[in-house]
């Protein structure tokens, strides 16, 4: 049950004390430097521990530091600031969705093998916002609604620091599986312009065919100035725009997909379907900013703005069925999704001295709105006077922080102690908004209600919820001696409408030889529903996995009818994390780190198994009064896990040929399992059903459909002129189960396979460079999928598999700095 209880009076007076002592909140960290030195493991961070002048070698805790070059390098497609973090990061995984509802315009990332929304993202420190879209038919992040990662500009960036381990004693809500934290670029002077252009250019073996597709150009420019002496103005624009792909097969029409009339059958071998990437278009700006008051304080001001324009594919239609209506689609159609995506996010602050405190004090404000249409598509049950293009729905999630944070070294016992204390008020508010009628009408023809492909939210179906979320923290940092270093945190959060939690971490590090070190850490953290887990809510008409089409709503668990097949309040997720590792360093030519960590995850929100069994629309009807419902779904907090894992990063330098060798080996490896599952609810066995709630299918998606392992080798070479960059990717397994009931599960495991990718920069002069480069230019492409699983050979290849099915992608580059 939700915790409801008040704040204690121990959280008062914590939280009391720390307003009182506080002038303003913590001084910013040092940035990291820029340079190809940033691959070490020997550079200042600012994540991970407030302690000032720790380095990413010397850290109680993994952290990862990526610059501007490693990002570049990444050969990320149309700049996706996802991709390339999936490129750099064996424990960051970005999988390319299709015919997947939302997240054909939103794309889901793990971190760790973990849930999209069990990581935390941070731009300068500060929380960014979640999306408003709730992903709903997808496989990775099914019922979640993560951070778009590609809401903020890769050419804004100075450096990625994540860290990779719980921090919710830190930095709160959602840090289960680690935190992303993204520093802008804050230059004083100078700045770039880079344009890009590329194409996927494959042999597709399931249809014989040379394809030349997914054509797009990707251009920034930023600039730097200097603000009130010491100060700095740095901003830039960038865009993107790119077609779609297509890696369908040829149709078989199946009897279980369409009856197999001769309208239909004349669509045999041909290409009806289509799966890939969306075409895209993107316009982005953002800005970084602060200006000096006096020698104490500086004001700061940045932000970001995305807006996105995407189209997803759906499942074709054929002419000969309950779903057409032939005389406005003779041969059938292809519905598409139209996602219109506005993202900003802008946060201002002063921070600075005031005697022995370094202060920040900050006001955050972020905003997602996401408008869903669809096109090529219709209302059956209107007959002829059906339209073809809906507004399905609109969603907006907008969160506003205000953190006040301090921090002051001081000594303890004559050793060096660094106290960090800090509050914060967060309002989060998610709202929905009704499709047009006849996304959602029941017309007088007995045919399928609803826009075909997702039918519009209807009235009964809009949300609009909002809650307040206070917190106040405590941490110390210290060297006990010259070779180890301790940091806890304590943190309390309240929310209103969960109430209070604890949350807690100890770090350590000894370094017990010089240049090796012993580190680990130990903490428990919490991830609260999300407000759309709790009360989404969406009326869907569409074709089910095993091809039937099935109308049916996703319900909020405060819906009387889903109370009535047995849902329970929602409770939040709750994580015991636990690692430890081993760093060294040889000189400056050889470093690495390797950390075994576990993570115990209780009561995880998951979106239920699609309730549909035979009876159950009858059993609604008589027991409910409700007509038409043929499936049902509703979070849950039904499933505990576990997940185990190791991750690995080395580096080794040297001097060959004139200029610098670089090679990185890393690997990330995680097992998640199944600890315990919630019973079914005795209302849903009265419905007819059982084991439905948390069933094969969601199990898959916990365990087996990421992979569970990825590793790479990279070797990059460079002096004044010439820059060149290779890299071996191995991609781990992933497993796809369907259950498609009365005992039918198939399931087929995609086995790994390596990708090669390669770059080749050339400086015509110091400012001016072109590079030329591949991703994954040995063509290579997922284990073919199975009959039981292609979906009558319309899809060769599965979606989970993180090596994509587009296969080669091509593209040159060109950067001029000033």
């Amino acid at each position: 049950m939700p915790l409801r209880h008040a704040a204690s009076p121990r959280a008062r007076v914590l939280t009391t004390l720390i307003v009182a002592i506080l002038a303003a909140p913590m001084a910013h960290g040092q940035s990291a430097p820029t340079d190809g030195a940033a691959k070490t493991l020997d550079q200042v961070v600012v994540t991970g521990v407030r302690a000032s002048n720790r380095t990413s070698l010397d850290s109680p805790v993994p952290v990862d530091v990526l610059t501007e070059q490693d990002l570049r390098n990444a050969g990320a497609v149309n700049g996706e600031l996802g991709a390339a973090l999936a490129v750099l990061l064996p424990s960051f995984n970005f999988p390319r969705q299709s015919n997947s509802g939302g997240s054909d315009h939103v794309r889901s990332a793990q971190l760790r093998g973990l849930s999209p929304d069990q990581v935390l993202v941070l731009v300068n420190g500060k929380r960014f916002h979640t999306s408003a879209l709730v992903n709903t038919d997808t496989k990775i992040g099914n019922g979640t609604t993560p951070v778009d990662f590609n809401a903020i500009p890769i050419s804004a960036i100075k450096r990625v620091e994540v860290l990779r381990d719980g921090a919710g004693a830190q930095y709160g809500s959602d840090a289960i599986a680690g935190v992303v934290n993204i520093i802008l670029k804050d230059a004083p002077q100078g700045g770039e312009v880079n344009t890009t252009y590329g194409a996927y250019h494959t042999h597709f073996s399931p249809t014989d065919r040379a394809i030349t597709d997914g054509q797009g150009g990707y251009a920034s420019a930023d600039f730097g100035s200097t603000l009130g002496g010491t100060g700095f103005f740095h901003a830039g624009v960038e865009t993107s725009h790119h077609a779609g792909t297509n890696r369908a097969g040829y149709d078989t029409v199946p009897d279980f997909i369409a009856d197999p009339t001769p309208a239909n059958l004349a669509l045999q071998g041909k290409r009806n379907y289509a799966a890939g990437d969306p075409p895209n278009e993107s316009y982005n700006g953002w800005f970084n900013s602060e200006l000096p008051l006096n020698e104490n304080a500086r004001l700061y001001w940045f932000g970001t703005y995305t807006q996105r324009h995407t189209v997803g594919d759906n499942y074709f239609r054929y002419p000969d069925s309950d779903a057409n209506i032939p005389s406005i689609y003779p041969d059938g159609y292809l519905p598409q999704s139209i996602g219109h995506n506005r993202d900003v996010q802008t946060a201002g602050g002063l921070r600075g001295n005031l005697g022995e405190w370094s202060y920040d004090g900050s006001l955050n404000w972020g905003s997602n709105a996401f408008d869903y249409d669809l096109r090529h598509s219709l209302n059956a049950s209107l007959g002829a006077a059906s339209p073809t293009y809906f507004h399905i729905g609109n969603y907006t999630f907008d969160q506003a922080t205000a953190n006040l944070d301090a921090s002051r070294p001081f000594e303890l016992g004559g050793r060096p102690v660094t106290l960090a204390v800090g509050t914060e008020y967060r309002h989060e508010n998610f709202r929905t908004g009704a499709g047009d009628p006849a996304s959602y009408a029941v017309g007088p023809i007995d045919a399928p209600a609803g826009a075909q492909a997702g039918g519009g939210l209807q009235p009964q179906d809009v949300a609009d919820l909002s809650r307040n979320v206070q917190a106040a923290y405590v941490e110390l940092s210290s060297d006990v001696t010259d070779n180890f270093f301790v940091d806890a945190a304590g943190r309390y959060e309240h929310y209103s409408d969960f109430g209070g939690n604890w949350s807690g971490k100890l770090s350590a590090r000894w370094e017990f030889t010089p240049g090796f070190a012993l580190r680990g850490a130990a903490s428990n953290n919490l991830r609260a529903p999300s407000l759309s887990q709790i009360g989404y809510e969406a009326t869907t008409t569409g074709y089910g996995a095993d091809g039937r089409l099935v109308t049916g709503r996703i319900l909020s668990v405060n819906n009387p009818l889903a109370q009535g097949l047995g849902a329970q309040p929602l409770k939040p997720e709750k994580s015991r994390n636990f690692s430890v590792g081993l760093t060294g360093q040889l000189g400056s030519a050889f470093d690495f780190s390797l950390d075994v960590y576990q993570i115990a995850i209780d009561h995880r929100v998951t979106l239920s198994e699609t309730i549909d069994n035979d009876g159950l629309e009858a059993y609604i009807q008589q027991q409910f009064g409700i007509a038409g419902v043929q499936s049902v779904q509703f979070f849950t907090n039904a499933v505990n896990t576990i997940t185990r894992g190791a991750e690995l990063v080395g580096n080794y330098r040297t001097s060959v040929a004139g200029g610098n060798l670089l090679l990185t080996l890393a690997y990330s490896h995680n097992n998640t399992q199944i600890r315990s599952v919630e019973a079914t609810p005795p209302q849903l066995i009265a419905a007819g059903a059982d084991n439905v709630l948390f069933g094969v299918e969601a199990r898959n998606t916990l365990t087996d459909a990421a992979p569970r392992q990825r590793g790479s080798f990279t070797a990059k070479w460079d002096n004044a002129r010439w820059s060149l960059l290779s890299r071996v990717t191995r991609q781990g397994a992933t497993t796809r189960v369907f259950d498609f009931g009365d005992g039918y599960v198939p399931t087929q495991t995609y086995v790994p396979r390596f990708q090669l990718d390669a770059e080749v920069e050339y400086h015509l002069t110091s400012q001016l460079s072109v590079a030329l480069g591949g991703d994954n230019i040995t063509n290579q492409y997922p284990t073919r999928s199975n009959s039981d699983i292609n979906y009558g050979g319309n899809f060769p290849y599965d979606v989970i598999s993180p090596i994509g099915s587009n296969g080669a992608y091509w593209y040159g580059r060109v950067r001029y700095t000033f």
